[in-house]
């Protein structure tokens, strides 16, 4: 058994893990953070993406004590300070970006991520950048359109599908 400590969320944590204990395994399992879900445990889905240091990272193909010493972000730590939805968590909500949840996760991290790199991307930007990540509900389409609304561009040209 190995401790790691990092900051999660802005809070510093530790715990005993095996060598083996992938990140996701420590949030969800050590942490309780279950927010972070894992769908494939082979870097297909993306369902686990989290932040490490501001980067993303599939969760599944780290392990915890490779970010030894590091900040980690989950969906947890995307909501606002007093409790409400994030940007890019509203719109998701609001563009009807979701349908089962699975995949959600992931998708407003890897969002998040891609707006933090560029802030006002084109609709093939987004579709570029969430290439990574499996939705086998929504065809995408409210995906897109809610990373571009919570990027500040007009929507409203974009039909609904």
């Amino acid at each position: 058994m190995t401790k790691v400590t990092m900051t999660v969320n802005g809070r510093a944590v530790s715990g005993e893990v095996e060598g083996r204990t992938l990140l996701s395994a420590f949030l969800r399992e050590g942490l309780g953070l279950t927010g972070t879900h894992v769908g494939c445990d082979t870097s297909q889905c993306g369902a686990c993406v989290v932040h490490v240091d501001g980067q993303p990272v599939k969760s599944c193909t780290v392990f915890a004590s490779d970010v030894e010493g590091a900040s980690v972000t989950t969906i947890e730590g995307m909501a606002n300070p007093d409790g409400t939805l994030g940007r890019v968590q509203q719109a998701f909500q609001d563009h009807h970006g979701l349908q089962c949840g699975f995949c959600t996760p992931g998708m407003v991290m890897s969002a998040a991520a891609l707006l933090a790199e560029n802030p006002k991307p084109t609709e093939a930007d987004v579709r570029h950048y969430l290439e990574g990540n499996i939705c086998r509900c929504t065809g995408y389409h409210n995906i897109v359109k809610a990373v571009l609304a919570a990027s500040g561009q007009d929507v409203s040209g974009l039909a609904a599908e």
